[in-house]
């Protein structure tokens, strides 16, 4: 390497350094492609607290909604690629390939992963005065009665509903699909009643939990939570299905500069070690776990591959 090379080394990665001490020197925008209320909602907003916190910059949610998420990411895709647009979503973004014939970006590139972290379970809810009172008894009545157990989920082709239609082929029964805008709608059917239940993460539904409009018949995992000794797991409660833990995480542009991501990654990993977001993640029954950005990519290709099984066995008309 020639003195001029070394010297143009050493002036870039400089550049890079002044360019990661100083993000974020102006409010960060992230993106959530979702109706506010929901898990993702819930935790990016708080997460967002988190970073403001840390940085002394203003860090505020937009919710941009609709196409399962994609008119929210598209923002992100097409915004500079300089760290102050994000992107928030969840395992959702691992189905997309698998909801639309087309997709208007390209799914393995157009955005970075980042980092991932508040991992939670997925639960199936009912009312708190529901007539099923375990989950062995909600699936004895899909057995006798067929698509008469409905369930509700923010859209065709959301995580809720590829959950509900791979619980369903793991107990062997057909659970009929009812489609609203969006997840907390989907949550005030199922506290009216209009539908039978809900699958939601557990940041999405605590809330009525715990002030007891809602009960839990089952969680996801391998293991019951500590901040829910008495919920049993899928396979405890006679389904033997490990469903998946939900995590929330942030995109970046493609291009965004390595410095930032990383500058933006020790946030996060900070954020996550700190006590009050592990009790935020405690209260909503979740892990307060991080995933750097090589984890969470191979983690979204794992889940990509995965629900394009599921979707192979599950009737709905891609987008």
């Amino acid at each position: 390497m020639t003195r001029t090379m070394k010297a143009l080394l050493g002036a870039a990665m400089a550049s890079l350094t002044m360019l990661a001490q100083a993000w974020p020197d102006k409010p960060v925008k992230i993106v959530v492609p979702y109706p506010p209320g929901g898990a993702v909602d819930v935790v990016t907003r708080k997460m967002a607290a988190k970073l403001q916190e840390q940085t002394g910059q203003t860090f505020f949610v937009e919710n941009k909604a609709g196409a399962t998420g994609t008119i929210g990411l598209m923002t992100v895709v097409q915004a500079p690629a300089d760290g102050y647009t994000l992107a928030a979503n969840d395992t959702t973004y691992a189905l997309l390939p698998h909801i639309f014939k087309k997709l208007p970006f390209d799914h393995e590139h157009a955005l970075l992963p980042v980092a991932a972290y508040v991992f939670a379970p997925m639960t199936v809810a009912v009312k708190a005065d529901s007539k099923f009172k375990t989950l062995a008894e909600m699936v004895a009545a899909a057995k006798a009665e067929p698509d008469k157990v409905t369930y509700g989920t923010g859209g065709a082709g959301s995580a809720p509903h590829f959950v509900s239609e791979a619980l369903g082929i793991a107990a062997g029964v057909n659970f009929l699909h009812v489609p609203f805008k969006g997840a907390g709608e989907a949550t005030l059917a199922m506290l009216s009643g209009t539908i039978d239940f809900q699958v939601a993460s557990t940041p999405g539904i605590m809330g009525q939990v715990k002030g007891g409009k809602a009960r839990l018949l089952g969680i996801s995992g391998s293991k019951r939570l500590a901040s829910l000794p008495d919920v049993p797991t899928f396979t405890e409660a006679g389904v033997k299905f490990p469903g998946l833990i939900n995590f929330t995480g942030l995109w970046a542009p493609k291009g965004t500069p390595p410095a930032v991501i990383e500058r933006l990654q020790k946030e996060i990993a900070t954020a996550m070690a700190s006590a009050d977001m592990k009790a935020f993640a405690d209260g909503i029954a979740s892990e307060p776990g991080y995933w750097d950005a090589a984890t969470f990519a191979k983690d979204l290709h794992e889940r990509t591959a995965y629900w394009g099984r599921i979707a192979a066995n599950t009737a709905f008309e891609r987008q």
